[in-house]
């Protein structure tokens, strides 16, 4: 009996005819308006103070990802080219939603347009995965446990793949925000601080009525009740936004990573305050700016004393803190590490609880909420490695750097006298 074979011909004849299907040509130029927004946001329209040099490996990963895709599209089953349209799909969405938040902000700006095309193309996306799921559908006697099946997987593979992806791109990508003119209890100054990495800070500086001034971070207007209540009690206030936060140069990190030069910066520029005496400068940081006040005065001197409120997990180095509790948890963190340090071009920063451990003998004064979020249990860790002298507080009912509105009187009660023995006795 004769058996007809497959030439190498007929393979390349079923590939051209496949590659030109609506469908691929559609996902493709898909694809392209994407890696068109990877190019812009990358290279064309980088963040002020910034270049190619620091987009390098988010360019050449995003690119070389999105080419693989459009390669590998037409030779997947209907389930996989599902797959890959939904990741696209969403993953696009969420590009869209951050050039639509940072363009209400402070106004459209160079990757903003190209994110706004993003915004089609990813309800596209989202649709056509929604039809290959349906029209790939089988019948058969276990067809619902089947279907079960996919949609747990699913799940999973959103919580383990997508969700850390989404997250670095987000932390990456923070937009910006409009700031407008508030009341900080007395005149304050509008301030330009320089890095030695040659980027702008756009700061508020309160002079100081008693020779001691305090560092907050990192925005200027996250934690205006907070100033306030320092400005009260004499002390000058440098509200500092962080590197590609709101007026500030540089690419915004939500995780901090990278974001010490910042906090040395302010703390340099409060040393030549003639208001600031005997360098009395301690720092006050709020989430992400409490984990980099305990990274900056890990290596920093200079601040004498930082009360941090709300630091938490910023990479899988504190998830292994946590031990067999956090196991559950490690695949997804040990990802979304790896995609901001790609997303960045970063490398994760030291674990928190083998920073605090260098503070002393300067004071350290950990501030975390009952009811907050990211790892702040793990103060606790952080505490029994920090040396003294130090302070602890859980505020029960508080949400995450929510401790003055939860108990504004104990607050000011408790952090005016511990920067009063730090700094002023």
């Amino acid at each position: 009996m004769a058996v007809n074979a497959i030439t190498p011909g007929d393979r390349a004849h079923r590939h051209a005819v496949v590659e030109r299907r609506p469908e691929v040509l559609l996902v493709r130029c898909a694809i392209g308006v994407v890696a068109l927004h990877v190019v812009v946001d990358s290279v064309v329209a980088p963040e002020p103070g910034t270049g190619i040099g620091d987009h390098l490996s988010r360019a050449v990963t995003s690119l070389a990802v999105l080419a693989a895709a459009a390669l590998a599209y037409p030779r997947l089953r209907p389930g996989a080219r599902a797959v890959v349209t939904g990741v696209l799909g969403v993953l696009a969405l969420e590009g869209a939603a951050l050039a639509i938040a940072d363009a209400r902000g402070v106004g459209a700006r160079g990757e903003d347009w190209t994110g706004f095309l993003l915004l089609p193309i990813g309800l596209g996306l989202c649709g056509l995965a929604v039809a290959l799921l349906w029209g790939s559908r089988k019948g058969g006697r276990y067809r619902y446990l089947r279907r079960a099946a996919v949609a747990l997987g699913v799940v999973v593979g959103a919580y383990l793949v997508v969700m850390p992806i989404a997250i670095s791109i987000l932390a990456t990508h923070r937009p910006r925000e409009a700031v407008v003119a508030v009341d900080l209890g007395r005149p304050h100054e509008r301030v330009t601080i320089r890095t030695q990495d040659g980027l702008d800070l756009a700061a508020w500086y309160v002079p100081s009525r008693n020779g001691a001034a305090v560092v907050s971070y990192p925005t200027r207007q996250g934690a205006l009740p907070e100033a306030r209540m320092l400005v009260r009690h004499g002390y000058g206030v440098l509200l500092v936004d962080a590197r590609g936060y709101d007026g500030s140069d540089g690419d915004p990190n939500v995780l901090g990573w990278g974001g010490e030069p910042d906090i040395d910066a302010a703390v340099a520029w409060l040393r030549r305050r003639p208001d600031v005496r005997g360098a009395r400068i301690g720092g006050i940081g709020f989430s992400v700016g409490g984990e980099m006040m305990l990274q900056a005065a890990a290596s920093n001197p200079a601040l004498r004393a930082i009360v941090s409120e709300g630091a938490g997990v910023r990479s899988v180095r504190e998830d292994l803190i946590r031990g067999p509790k956090g196991w559950l948890a490690l695949p997804e963190s040990a990802l979304q590490t790896a995609a901001v340090a790609l997303m960045s071009g970063t490398a994760p920063p030291p674990s928190l609880e083998s920073l605090v451990a260098r503070i002393a003998p300067r004071a350290v004064f950990l501030v975390y909420a009952g009811r907050g979020g990211g790892g702040e249990e793990l103060n606790a860790d952080y505490f029994a490695a920090a040396g003294r002298p130090k302070q602890m507080w859980r505020i029960d009912e508080a949400g995450h750097v929510g401790g003055y509105a939860a108990r504004p009187h104990e607050y000011e009660r408790r952090v005016t006298r511990f920067f009063a023995r730090a700094l002023l006795d």
